[in-house]
């Protein structure tokens, strides 16, 4: 049976090296791609016969295209993209810089969006695949302190939600993974409180699990997940004095 192939952006630490390690052992030759050439090859290292590095800016339009065609050239066609590229969630409001906000929506929703050009008129054209979105629980409501994260997360749930509704029927599935909070290098400074934290490897997990059962929303810890989900049901005047008690906002 041939091998099938995953791509995974932002994969050189955390969750997406996790889950590249996850998925090769589970039967996928998983190629993966970050800014950090020296960090994918060490990831790589790990199951050298079956992850192969790839480099990669996926602010790059271009360069996102070039990639997935040298997949699908060395590799085979993708199966399964995982567009999971991110950059932080701490912001300070005493210091808006819209350079930096705009830097943030370039990577994790333009770097999403970069990806899903890259492969997805090959998938259309076979009839087949899978593409994947790494959202957050954050993007459900707004959150004090991470104004441009939970912004970009939300734009990304609404594209897969459109693309979910777009792609039915066409054999191109979408996923969008929508995580709590995870142990890995973006959540080390993190100084607010991390409620129901899970290790990179336990998430990783849960994600190929919800990939594996075809799931569209792959939502996790189960207990935030909800948490913030009944938070969407609110209204305003009672979500904004609720979320800053919490949260001390």
């Amino acid at each position: 049976m041939p091998k099938r192939i995953a791509w995974i952006t932002g994969a050189s630490s955390g969750v997406g090296e996790a889950l590249a390690i996850d998925l090769a052992d589970h039967g996928w030759h998983v190629a993966i791609s970050a800014r950090r050439a020296e960090a994918l090859a060490k990831v790589a290292r790990q199951r050298p016969e079956a992850i192969s590095s790839y480099p990669l800016d996926v602010t790059d339009a271009a360069a996102c295209a070039r990639v997935a065609r040298e997949i699908a050239s060395t590799l085979g066609p993708i199966d399964l993209a995982v567009l999971n590229a991110g950059i932080g969630a701490s912001f300070d409001i005493c210091h808006f810089d819209a350079e930096d906000v705009n830097r943030r929506m370039a990577v994790n929703y333009g770097g999403t969006v970069n990806g899903i050009g890259a492969v997805l008129p090959a998938m259309q054209a076979r009839g087949t695949g899978r593409i994947a979105m790494t959202a957050s629980v954050a993007g459900y409501r707004g959150l004090p302190g991470a104004a441009p994260y939970a912004a970009s997360k939300a734009a990304m749930i609404s594209l897969a939600e459109s693309l979910h509704l777009d792609l039915a029927g066409s054999g191109v599935a979408v996923s969008v993974i929508c995580p709590g909070y995870v142990t890995t290098p973006l959540t080390a400074g993190n100084r607010q409180p991390m409620p129901f934290v899970i290790s990179a490897q336990a998430a990783a997990r849960r994600i190929r699990e919800g990939l594996d059962a075809g799931r569209f929303e792959i939502a996790f810890p189960r207990r935030l997940a909800w948490l913030l989900k009944a938070f969407q049901r609110l209204p305003y005047a009672a979500y904004f004095p609720i979320i800053r008690r919490v949260t001390g906002g």
